[in-house]
């Protein structure tokens, strides 16, 4: 039992640890070649958050273990809009800037909204699964969502990006290489110790990928908002949460989609609402307050308490 802890949370350090290194070489190679700094912070930078997740999912996915893939990804979000944000909140009152308020957020809930539809076909008489076709038109829906980032960004956001650090070339090919090795071997060493632990416990795998799964891969996100908070860069703190819930309902579940069709557990559905609801409130909370496009303290001590018992219901009633 020791042994599959060990590897549990080994392989997490091993993971994130893999996916800054796979980041600051890729990073630092783009810079060189002249790649724009905004291109690589949609790109380069933002997947890096997404990477945890996206290993975690193809690992699952490979190895048959689809409730911990899908419930990975709908705890992820959960953990960005409700625990990410909220923390970063009370850090710092977060400033959510236009383009964020009325696209990013609306976004991540429709992609929400066509995943459901796409998730649920015993409405159409079918088995419930996401295919691969499902998949593809995810991957179409990032598509945009990266096209209107590319072309359509705020010029306050460009100077939030993060600044990136170049190295000599041999540096950025030693970071990709270990980067490549710690997602590869953290991702396996996960999916096989957190079905183990699932069984222990008694818990369903689709628990597990909602609650403790998707909290440590969560945990890039947590750190970048934090220390973007502190920082008073509240917008990127915001930014980078949503833009990661967008990235794993279109990259995260459409690639793994493709690597193996995702069966899709009905009782699922309630944390699907719960992210749509999670959504619509934080468009109140930063609608609503008294400064306007600003979510504040105590918006999110309450969106912390409502994760709280998210993680409360997950562990006790999956």
């Amino acid at each position: 039992m020791a042994e599959t802890y060990f590897f549990f949370f080994g392989g997490f350090v091993i993971l994130i640890l893999g996916a800054h290194w796979l980041v600051n070489g890729a990073s630092s190679i783009g810079e060189k070649m002249g790649v724009s700094q905004l291109v690589m912070g949609l790109t380069v930078v933002a997947l890096g958050t997404s990477l945890p997740e996206l290993i975690v999912n193809i690992f699952a996915g490979a190895k048959n273990n689809t409730d911990l893939a899908i419930g990975n990804i709908l705890g992820s979000n959960i953990t960005n809009t409700l625990l990410v944000i909220g923390v970063a909140a009370v850090v710092y009152p977060v400033s959510v800037g236009k383009k964020s308020f009325k696209f990013d957020v609306p976004y991540s809930m429709f992609v929400l909204v066509i995943l459901a539809v796409l998730a649920n076909d015993s409405l159409f008489g079918r088995q419930n699964r996401i295919n691969r076709i499902d998949g593809i038109i995810l991957l179409l829906f990032l598509g945009y969502f990266l096209y209107t980032s590319f072309f359509k960004q705020e010029k306050e956001d460009k100077s939030l990006l993060p600044e990136i650090k170049t190295y000599p070339l041999y540096v950025s090919l030693l970071y990709i290489t270990a980067g490549g090795a710690g997602l590869y071997f953290g991702g396996d060493w996960i999916v096989d110790s957190a079905v183990k632990i699932a069984k222990d416990f008694g818990i369903s795998e689709a628990a597990m990928g909602l609650t403790l799964v998707a909290g440590a891969t969560s945990l890039p996100e947590l750190v970048t908002s934090v220390v973007a908070a502190r920082k008073k860069n509240s917008n990127m703190a915001f930014g980078n949460a949503v833009g990661s819930n967008v990235l794993n309902i279109t990259l995260v579940l459409g690639v793994t989609a493709l690597i193996k069709p995702i069966p899709f557990a009905s009782h699922l559905n309630i944390e699907l609402g719960l992210v749509l609801f999670a959504g619509i409130l934080l468009m109140i909370f930063i609608k609503t307050g008294k400064s306007k496009l600003t979510l504040n303290r105590a918006e999110g001590i309450i969106l912390i308490l409502i994760y709280i018992a998210f993680i409360y219901f997950s562990t006790n009633y999956q």
